[in-house]
């Protein structure tokens, strides 16, 4: 199951997944339709308010791509809901299912008790997956991320930029974490599972 196929990172899961042998099948759970179509895809356009409800086919693995920001989600409310209760839930129905391997994009920085609101929403969700019993835990945090999107993001664009001339003045984890390295980090996690949890580190996806 891959959630967030039509993000920046689950757009490059998606692709990847299609393309890997090792993969017979992908239930893609979207709110809005997918352009994509594969004899291996089998997508669902859903409400996400809903997704306990939601009648999953078995899965053996989960990669979970689903995030926003506080400006894309509107309040913190909502981006609480989408960054933490969706994920969980797809999570929950999946491991019900038979599901043992999940793995999320997270974030650098993801901390219970962290300041910043984005991070402790993330560090939440990290911690709430861990008593569901998946035997592969993967938690990937990247840090900024490099691609196109859909919907341009002005600032980090701008941020990519310069840490990209910083490069070779940068230490690892503060380079930009290219989204094509991300997805190819969390498929490899999903279809060459390590039993246990495990962090995948901004330093590892340069």
């Amino acid at each position: 199951m891959l959630a967030g196929a039509t993000g920046l990172v689950g757009g490059h899961v998606l692709r990847q997944l299609l393309a890997d042998a090792r993969c017979s099948a992908v239930v893609a759970p979207t709110r809005r339709a997918l352009a994509a179509t594969h004899a291996k895809l089998e997508a669902a356009v859903l409400d996400f308010e809903h997704l306990q409800a939601w009648a999953a086919a078995p899965v053996d693995a989960v990669i979970c791509a689903l995030g926003s920001t506080l400006r894309q989600a509107g309040s913190r409310d909502a981006f609480h809901r989408i960054d933490h209760d969706y994920p969980l839930a797809l999570a929950r129905n999946a491991r019900a299912q038979g599901a043992t391997i999940f793995v999320l994009n997270s974030a650098m920085g993801a901390d219970t008790g962290s300041r910043f609101f984005y991070n402790r929403v993330k560090g939440e969700l990290e911690r709430d997956l861990q008593p569901l019993g998946f035997g592969s835990l993967v938690l990937v945090r990247p840090g900024l991320i490099g691609g196109a999107r859909a919907t341009p993001r002005t600032g980090e664009r701008l941020a990519v930029r310069v840490l990209t001339a910083l490069k070779p003045l940068l230490p690892a984890r503060y380079r930009v974490n290219p989204a094509e390295r991300i997805a190819a980090a969390m498929v490899q996690a999903a279809l060459a599972p390590r039993p246990g949890v495990r962090v995948i580190d901004a330093a590892q996806l340069t």
